[in-house]
């Protein structure tokens, strides 16, 4: 057992105070105008954790000694991304599970080989372009609709784990799922920080289920340090592992999920057998840009986190050869504008590319970055900004659908050189709140937009239709010099991602900062006309010149969880996000 956990549960609880006291100060969310995102659960140290041979970097001790178990025993890195997302499942349900999506990187070592794997989740076969509208043809409220059976999607993690497995694993897949049968059926210690979501997050106790599970006979949440079992998730767990993805798609925990999304009190969805058992995931050709002397490499469409974080740091990287960026608050008023363009964009094109076409290769062409580029004034902040038009660009409108950021992020590398970067999710927080076979069910349909027109009548590209994949900003990256990988990263947060993981690409890449530092560095989000900077992390300074360029910003939390490792002739480098509960092990 990781050793945080093994602690007496009277002085987990005595500790974890701390974090709780934190959070109920004004500032304890992510700065956002309309919804609330997960909340925040502390900063503490991050160290750099060194390692010779492999290492693991996930979001939970317990996710973590998983992974460090599965490696130790001659695993690969997809052998222990399994077992470690099967725990964080368990450990760390409010963000990922079997019940979500996900997107992943993977680096063959022997035939030296990127591929990217699109586990997201597929709307209902009964979905139509109307799905979110109510009768009056105004859209609905985000709770409104992600309450219930209605905002849950196909999910798509299952699937895509036993297909890379097929392909890169080397232990049997049955062996993956005994750490986390284990921990379900002798039980877990309730962290801070699952406590802290369950105090939070509004109307998580909506269904029988999911509050005879995390809560207590008088309606509280469980205490940090309760020995949490889940007799359920283990059941469910030892029938895929004996039977594989088709015992979840179209065998017993199938016909349990339609069940429970049909018959949920707050708002029944339409998910069919047939949906599940037509569900496949997807292999597709992993987006790659140059970044100074690296290659950057990322999750294509239908996530938006690849092309998006490239356009930013190529934007950045145009305007510094103009001569940008001489100081600190140049630097934040580039990262910002470069942000905001590539945020046009992305809201304008990125949708699945299996539905529309998206112009990917345009989003992160050299010669087009470098001309949006040229509409960052290096001493003032644009008024608006555009979408641009990117070779082979088609015409869409713009949609701002909304994404929470209950995700998680793990990077791992074996013995072998196998390197994986996989980021996984059910959206928002303890996702649709319905809890099923011990796990529960994604809200991801509420990441497609909710109107599928423009004021104009012209079509949304991420609008809802029958089959579709909801657009992510999920961003597992890979990046490589001289054709090896360097780096491993990615982080939760919902469409903020892209900015943490841009802002800690730049400090590693371009400034030499040690992996800790740079994921540990105060955030900077500009997803739009508002900015973000993270509370207490900047100085007056910074902040005064920010306002003599004509920004206007607000200043609370950012829960990211940036979790990565940097491949060096040395050996590994990890290190886990301080505003989490992550840890990184290694041998």
């Amino acid at each position: 057992m990781p050793a945080l956990l093994k602690r007496n549960p009277r002085r987990l609880l005595a500790v974890a105070s701390i974090y709780v006291a934190a959070l109920l100060s004004p500032a304890v969310f992510a700065s956002d105008p309309v919804i609330v995102p997960e909340a925040a659960s502390g900063f503490s140290d991050s160290k750099v954790v060194h390692a010779k041979s492999a290492m693991a970097v996930t979001a939970n001790p317990y996710a973590t000694a998983a992974a460090d178990k599965i490696l130790r025993a001659g695993g690969s890195a997809i052998d222990a991304g399994i077992a470690a997302q099967l725990v964080l499942g368990l450990v760390e349900p409010q963000s990922s599970g079997i019940g979500g999506g996900a997107f992943m990187l993977y680096w063959d070592a022997k035939q030296k080989q990127l591929s990217s794997w699109d586990g997201r989740e597929t709307a209902p076969q009964a979905a139509d372009e109307s799905y979110f509208l109510k009768a009056d043809n105004t859209a609905m409220g985000f709770f409104e609709a992600v309450i219930g059976g209605h905002s849950v999607g196909v999910p798509g993690v299952i699937a895509m784990l036993e297909d890379s497995h097929k392909k890169f694993g080397t232990l049997p897949w049955a062996d993956l799922f005994a750490p986390a049968i284990a921990l379900a059926d002798k039980g877990f210690y309730i962290s801070p920080r699952l406590h802290t979501l369950l105090v939070k997050m509004p109307k998580v106790a909506v269904n029988p289920e999911i509050k005879r599970y995390f809560f207590d006979r008088s309606g509280k949440p469980k205490a940090i340090g309760t020995r949490l079992k889940n007799p359920a998730y283990a059941a469910t767990l030892k029938t895929i592992a004996r039977h594989g993805s088709a015992a979840f798609y179209k065998g017993e925990i199938a016909k349990d999920i339609v069940k429970a999304v049909a018959t949920d009190p707050n708002r029944a969805g339409q998910l069919s057998a047939k949906d599940l058992a037509n569900y496949q995931a997807k292999q597709r050709p992993p987006v790659c840009a140059t970044f100074r002397v690296y290659m950057v490499c990322g999750a294509p469409p239908p996530s938006s986190g690849g092309t998006t974080v490239i356009a930013i740091l190529k934007m950045i990287e145009a305007a510094e050869a103009k001569g940008a960026n001489s100081n600190k608050a140049d630097f934040y008023h580039t990262f910002i504008e470069a942000s905001r363009l590539a945020f046009a964009d992305r809201n304008t094109y990125v949708a699945d590319p299996d539905f529309v076409d998206v112009p990917t290769p345009g989003l992160v062409n050299s010669a087009y970055l470098t001309q949006r580029a040229k509409l960052i004034d290096p001493k003032k902040r644009a008024v608006s900004v555009e979408a641009g038009s990117p070779p082979a660009a088609p015409k869409h409108a713009m949609s701002n659908s909304p994404e929470l950021p209950s995700t998680s992020h793990f990077s791992i590398v074996d013995a072998a050189g196998n390197v994986l970067s996989m980021t996984t999710s059910i959206e928002t927080a303890f996702g649709s709140r319905i809890f099923v076979g011990g796990f529960l069910l994604n809200n991801q349909l509420t990441d497609f937009s909710f109107t599928p027109k423009n004021s104009d009548g012209s079509k949304i590209a991420n609008r809802i239709q029958a089959g579709k994949r909801p657009r992510s900003s999920m961003s597992p990256i890979i990046v490589f010099k001289n054709d090896q990988p360097v780096l491993a990263i990615g982080s939760p947060g919902g469409a903020r991602i892209i900015d943490y993981v841009a802002g800690s690409l730049y400090h590693i890449l371009a400034e030499d900062d040690d992996i800790a530092t740079a994921i540990s560095a105060g955030h900077v989000i500009a997803m739009s006309d508002t900015t973000e900077l993270e509370a207490g992390r900047f100085t007056d300074e910074i902040k005064s010149q920010l306002k003599e360029r004509g920004h206007q910003f607000t200043e609370g939390a950012q829960t990211s969880g940036l979790h990565g490792i940097l491949i060096k002739a040395s050996g590994l480098e990890g290190a886990a996000d301080p505003r989490r509960e992550g840890q990184a092990l290694g041998f």
